[in-house]
């Protein structure tokens, strides 16, 4: 049959065809979802990371080095503000911008030694609470329980005050706040994948319960340990800040983002830089590791992915 011998449609066959249209119309496919590349934090990011490797050699001045005849000069954007100093000094004449690139290095190291610690003793303990199971996993869960009801500011400063300022107390101290959230994390993971076949494959072979844990089990929750990762250093940067500022931290007058906070804050009036401005850097840096990491979390994420 040719196109021409085909019968035309009817004016009713056209009048439902409509009808059939605007009653169940046709859905079209969803469009896939694809989480794009943070660029704008990972920059901020990159540019704090460069700055305090390389704080030696791009700060300007020293950042503990006072200068009393230049105390609390503007920024030189500001009128009155001085050319010398691109971001001011504060009350000893302390160039801002430098002691802000070595408070870069000090938030850095603490952030990443107490997430090695921290995020290191949560993920052990989540394996092997979640893979053992029984009275282990009662008993270590009730730790994780009495950890986050435990005031960890207050640790913080009995720990300042026994064992003294330093960066050793100020590693424990967030230690002790991040290793439960990793736990209890790694174990709901470790639940769910103790029923995989894989296991059961592992257990009729042979396999002891350590090696289970070390070869099937780790690697299946490295790429969540890494997610849990990125999204705390906001968390470690923020309490490192507020431990500082509490004088619970890193002793003067060694720079950190806290402290220059804590030396400004009774300045705010006159000499608002002081505090702003390393306040300005605590917030872009969280503010870019927690995109950074809910992009990770999306990327690692295969349900999500499949969006």
């Amino acid at each position: 049959m040719t196109i021409a011998d085909r019968p035309s449609r009817t004016v009713e066959q056209r009048r439902w065809s409509l009808w059939r249209a605007m009653l169940w119309p046709r859905r079209e496919a969803a469009p896939r979802r694809t989480a794009r590349v943070p660029w704008v934090p990972i920059a901020i990011i990159s540019v704090i990371v460069v700055m305090a490797i390389f704080a030696p050699l791009l700060a300007p001045y020293s950042p503990i080095d006072q200068t009393l005849r230049d105390k609390l000069l503007p920024p030189a954007w500001m009128m009155g503000g001085s050319d010398k100093y691109l971001l001011g000094t504060d009350a000893f004449g302390r160039d801002i911008l430098s002691r802000l690139i070595y408070g870069a290095r000090v938030s850095l190291l603490v952030a990443v030694l107490a997430l090695t610690v921290g995020g290191g003793v949560g993920l052990l303990i989540g394996i092997v609470a979640g893979y053992v199971g029984g009275v282990v996993d009662s008993i270590l869960m009730r730790l994780v329980d009495a950890a986050f009801t435990f005031p960890t500011i207050l640790f913080a400063l009995l720990l300042a005050v026994t064992m003294g300022q330093g960066l050793g107390t100020l590693v424990i101290a967030i230690s002790l706040l991040l290793w439960a959230s990793f736990a209890r994390v790694i174990r709901g993971e470790v639940l769910a994948l103790r029923q995989r076949d894989f296991v059961a494959l592992a257990k009729v072979r042979g396999c002891s319960a350590p090696r289970i844990m070390l070869t099937h089990i780790l690697p299946n929750v490295l790429n969540t340990f890494m997610v849990l990762v990125t999204l705390n250093i906001g968390v470690v940067i923020i309490a490192e800040a507020t431990l500082s500022f509490l004088g619970a931290g890193v002793p003067p007058p060694t720079p950190t983002w806290g402290l220059m906070i804590s030396e400004g804050r009774g300045r705010i009036a006159d000499a608002w830089w002081v505090a702003l401005i390393p306040g300005i850097a605590i917030t872009l840096l969280v503010l870019s590791v927690n995109l950074f990491g809910d992009w990770l979390r999306d990327r690692l994420d295969p349900r999500l992915r499949q969006l």
